[in-house]
């Protein structure tokens, strides 16, 4: 009895956190994350790799396009660590078309110093002289890029957001930069009930530093996601 009042609960939980979602997306967002002028911005997402804008930054995409600012993908390797950096590109170009993302607002490196790979260690200064001639040439704004873990713990997500940082630290521009928190493994794992953790969080942190965005189409980021079909590797092993 004890066990099937605990499994009611959860599948409750879910549930609930489900139509939180639901009704989120399709209701007037509250949040001020870069609406508090008319001015629209030109915003720089730095990732480490194709797939990195669906499977982490997609929510966010989203709700920048939708608020019409003019938002600029900056990915810092093809993703060659299996020899399948051209297909990654390509699947890049056709995930942010389902984002939205203009496609020639994407831009893709393949610099021998910046290889896709775990032992793979990128030079922070070089990353922040790379980063600055994006932001110049494109009058950047605002930079989105990883926090200091890297969400998912990869060190190239990690010299990214080290490199971003960089450019802070030295640039004379004045540029607003904004990274994505990482979550323990309870919250990544927790589906749709990290909703009411992260909307929490974001209401204990001093007003304006911390927002938590939902997408308006949910769908989207999965659609997004799609496009990246060399990356199911994993569910396509457990499927066959």
């Amino acid at each position: 009895m004890a066990w099937l009042l605990i499994v009611l609960s959860i599948f409750l939980c879910w549930l609930a956190s489900l139509c939180k979602i639901y009704h989120a997306s399709y209701s007037s967002s509250r949040t001020t994350f870069l609406t508090e002028s008319k001015h629209k911005r030109n915003i720089l997402l730095v990732i480490a790799h194709p797939d990195d804008e669906s499977m982490f930054f997609s929510p966010t995409i989203s709700y920048l396009t939708s608020n019409g600012h003019n938002l600029y993908v900056l990915c810092i390797s093809t993703g060659n660590a299996d020899g399948m950096g051209n297909t990654r590109n390509e699947e890049l170009y056709q995930a942010c078309a389902v984002l939205k993302v203009p496609l020639h607002q994407i831009k893709v490196l393949d610099n021998p110093e910046l290889q896709d790979g775990f032992r793979k260690v990128w030079d922070h200064g070089l990353l922040a002289k790379i980063i600055e001639e994006e932001v110049a040439s494109k009058t950047i704004d605002s930079i989105l890029t990883f926090d200091s873990y890297g969400i998912s713990g990869h060190c190239n997500h990690k010299d990214v957001h080290h490199g971003v940082r960089r450019l802070l630290n030295v640039s004379q521009r004045k540029i607003e930069a904004w990274e994505l928190v990482s979550t323990n493994l309870l919250r990544k794992y927790s589906g749709p009930v990290d909703i009411w953790f992260s909307i929490m969080y974001a209401m204990c942190c001093p007003s304006g530093q911390v927002h938590c965005l939902l997408t308006d189409d949910p769908s989207k980021s999965f659609q997004a996601m799609v496009q990246h079909m060399s990356q199911w590797v994993w569910y396509a092993f457990y499927v066959h």
